[in-house]
């Protein structure tokens, strides 16, 4: 109930600026994890070589974080703690930003909500302190110090106590600001980092040396761990002025979760709608719904072309053309995954190699489990064509013959057929160990391809209802529906103005048994409205494509001939994304020889 009084007139009042760096503090610092962050970007504006962080308490007790940078001199101090006060722009073009921090805001807020103390010497100049509490600053003072800065923060969130009710536990907020670090060290692999909790350090990253991809991915094989580089594939593409560098991992590498996504807008870790929709879409055919891809992404551009200053903590940008960076992630991604062909993660043969081990020996057995997700029942129509595709000869095979393989050594990349078991495996030996390929999983991507290859080469065919559906729709939303028209068209959809709001949906692709065009028209604006992009119906023709590749590809249970299980090994070596099948399970693990001869004891 609205107790206001419409004849008590209110009272306009200019807020102190302790209590307007209160609210500010709201905004910046959520937790001490966000006030690690402020402090880390501060030292690596600075210049910074290396950065100690400690903490105690997951931060509510403590925050320190000392650096080597180019340090203040004593009559910047109590200026560096005003509102708006800041070196890192001059304010004349808020586009041409290319620090971390501008806004002039972190310092004061956490000494308006927190005991805060800057120690602070350039080289060549008089050390200084200065300390604030509450929001209430001290004098300043002379200090010994090292050249660089050290600014500590005790008992976070004292002047706001109702703060410290929304606080984890220490765990939680030590992980977080864990996180916070790794975050940033992923972004300068050229600079050292530190982070102690309660005296006890938990993350070191020594300052790396060499060039600067080969630097990032000494960083990234030390923070996200040596399995992750060693199971990506490179990421270097340019588009309309943007440029996008970093590893993504390949899709049996996923994740339960998306907690193994970083991407970063020129150097600034960002958590952004448009790109992490992107990441998704590069992936669209190739991971189970449920499963998330890992990747470490770096987009740099003209700082013109995109603006940072739309959100308080930094942590969301927005483009000046939107679709052309999500098109570079998308298409990179696509790229990329395609060339790394038939590669499948080698942590999927490390959990086949544990499962051989006894239960005593392993307390936590690795385990390649996908979550279930329904078939896709494609139209009748659409079965006999993709049956219609098999080679003469063999009855459950796809359009491509099996090639003649009399004698195939075994240096080739997935080496040669020695045997198949229970009618569904093909063992096959390298030159260090063996491969053991699931012949339908196999066979179901390489089919998959085929189709999608012709669907492009040929186009997706249409089908024209009997009565075209209307969906009435704000006009709005028909507007932007209709603007990509284009697209959905060459997807088999077309749609036209019905008048006012609505809109008519005259064809429709023919291979869709069923369609619910009014819902499918409605879940792609909401996707255009979250990241102004939609591949929802591209999705769901890749999904009938999938079901027609099982329909058409080698069963289960079926006897192979020599030479056409060396057949399918080739056409796997020359076939992208053959390394997992089109429900993102592996199709073929490498067991290494020396790892089987340590099963048998035969090898320390």
């Amino acid at each position: 109930m609205n107790s206001h009084n419409p004849h008590i007139r209110p009272v306009i009042r200019q807020l102190d600026e302790a209590t307007a760096n209160r609210i500010a503090a709201g905004e910046v610092v959520e937790r001490p994890a966000s006030a690690v962050k402020e402090l880390v970007e501060n030292a690596l504006d600075a210049g910074a070589g290396r950065i100690d962080i400690a903490i105690e308490d997951g931060g509510k007790r403590l925050i320190r974080v000392a650096d080597d940078g180019c340090g203040m001199l004593p009559e910047d101090l109590p200026l560096a703690l005003s509102r708006h006060a800041t070196s890192k722009i001059d304010g004349s073009d808020l586009l041409a930003i290319r620090s971390f921090g501008f806004r002039g805001e972190a310092l004061p807020s956490l000494g308006a909500v927190g005991r805060l103390s800057i120690t602070s010497r350039a080289r060549g100049a008089d050390g200084a302190s200065i300390a604030v509490a509450g929001g209430k600053p001290g004098p300043l003072r002379p200090a010994a110090a090292n050249p660089g800065t050290v600014v500590e923060l005790r008992d976070l969130f004292f002047a706001t106590p109702a703060r410290l009710k929304f606080l984890r536990s220490e765990r939680a907020e030590t992980m977080a600001v864990a996180e916070a670090v790794r975050r940033l060290a992923m972004a300068e692999p050229y600079v050292g980092f530190t982070l102690a909790a309660d005296g006890k350090e938990i993350f070191r990253a020594d300052a790396e040396q060499g060039e600067l991809f080969g630097a990032l991915q000494t960083r990234l094989a030390r923070v996200m761990g040596r399995d992750f580089i060693d199971n990506t594939i490179a990421i270097d593409a340019e588009r309309d002025g943007l440029t996008l560098t970093g590893f993504a991992a390949l899709p049996t590498y996923s994740r339960g979760a998306a907690v193994a996504q970083h991407l970063y807008v020129n150097g600034r870790p960002v958590r952004d709608k448009l790109l992490t929709g992107a990441l998704r879409a590069g992936y669209m055919d190739v991971l189970a719904s449920g499963r998330h891809p890992a990747a470490v992404l770096y987009l740099t551009c003209d700082p013109q072309l995109v603006d940072v200053n739309v959100h308080p903590a930094k942590a969301e940008v927005r483009f000046r053309d939107p679709q052309a960076a999500r098109g570079l992630v998308v298409v990179a991604l696509r790229h990329g995954l395609a060339g790394a062909g038939h590669r499948a993660s080698s942590t999927v043969g490390d959990a086949t190699l544990a499962a051989f081990l006894p239960e005593s020996e392993t307390s936590a057995r690795p385990a390649y489990q996908m979550p279930y997700r329904p078939p896709v029942r494609p139209s009748s129509g659409a079965i006999r064509a993709s049956l219609d595709l098999q080679a003469p000869g063999f009855a459950e095979a796809p359009s491509a013959r099996f090639e003649e393989a009399s004698e195939t050594p075994a240096d080739a990349p997935l080496g040669a057929a020695r045997a198949q078991i229970h009618e569904n495996y093909i063992i096959a030996q390298t030159e260090d160990g063996l491969i053991i390929v699931d012949q339908h999983a196999a066979h179901e991507r390489l089919v998959y391809e085929r189709l999608k290859a012709q669907a492009d080469a040929s186009g997706i065919a249409r089908q024209a209802l009997l009565i075209p559906e209307i969906v009435d729709l704000p006009e709005a939303d028909a507007a932007r529906i209709l603007s990509i028209a284009d697209e959905l068209a060459e997807l088999g959809l077309v749609i036209e103005s019905f008048g006012g709001g609505a809109i008519a949906v005259r064809e429709a692709p023919a291979m869709l048994a069923k369609l619910n065009a009014p819902a499918l028209i409605r879940d792609i604006l909401d996707d255009l409205a979250d990241q102004g992009a939609s591949d929802r119906l591209r999705a769901q023709i890749d999904a009938v494509l999938s079901s027609m590749a099982c329909h058409g590809s080698v069963r289960s249970g079926r006897r192979m001939t020599a030479e056409e299980m060396n057949a399918l090994l080739r056409e796997m070596e020359r076939t992208p994304k053959s390394g997992q099948c089109n429900h993102g399970r592996p199709t073929w693990v490498k067991l290494r020889l020396g790892d089987i001869e340590r099963l048998f004891g035969r090898k320390d």
